[in-house]
């Protein structure tokens, strides 16, 4: 998949901006969730720079890393690379509003879909629960606050609470749907405290 829309050529500048010159680090919420998770198959939706990917396979995940930018995806696979961890991520390039990574996934990971592109948030995250094997988690983290730094300084634009996609309750089951606090660090070094709204689901069949 090569997508050439807006939305792609304004990730790849993004990227080609902003990728840090030292390896990225981890997502909180991801660690707090995955440490306790056996390694499996993983699926990081919006990989981004790579250090949730790249945090899994040091973990034993399989990961196949997706986003819609090629300059991101590129400098993850050559990192990914030089650490040793090729052979554990994989990558692809992907528009979440037109296709989507074939499964099954024991995790998929969501942090931070935010855009100011058209995305069927629903869909997109129905079609990560579907691609969960039995027992597979869908982990979604959103941002529930402004920060300093935040691209969108509109508080109306952010959810008050987790979101919970349209799911057969027979099929998937909602493990957690917490508010929760943190003291997050921005681009600047500037700090400030920010609500993470996390979602947590279970494929139950």
């Amino acid at each position: 998949m090569t997508p050439t829309t807006e939305a792609s050529r304004f990730w790849d500048g993004h990227y080609t901006a902003h990728l840090p010159a030292t390896e990225p680090g981890a997502n909180v919420r991801l660690a707090e969730v995955a440490t306790r998770l056996s390694p499996g198959r993983a699926l990081d939706l919006g990989s981004g720079a790579g250090g949730d990917a790249l945090w899994l396979a040091r973990r034993g995940w399989r990961v196949t890393a997706a986003d819609i930018s090629a300059v991101a995806l590129d400098h993850l696979a050559a990192r990914a690379r030089d650490l040793g961890l090729g052979d554990r991520i994989t990558t692809e390039r992907h528009d979440l509003a037109a296709t989507f990574p074939a499964g099954p996934f024991d995790l998929v990971s969501a942090h931070y879909l935010h855009t100011s592109f058209p995305l069927p948030r629903d869909r997109v995250l129905q079609q990560a629960a579907r691609a969960l094997s039995p027992g597979g988690r869908l982990l979604v983290v959103e941002h529930g606050s402004v920060a300093p730094w935040s691209w969108n300084q509109d508080p109306g634009s952010y959810p008050a609470a987790p979101r919970v996609p349209p799911l057969d309750p027979a099929e998937w089951t909602v493990e957690r749907a917490d508010a929760l606090p943190r003291r997050a660090t921005g681009p600047g070094g500037q700090t400030a405290e920010v609500v993470d709204h996390l979602l947590l689901v279970r494929r139950t069949r």
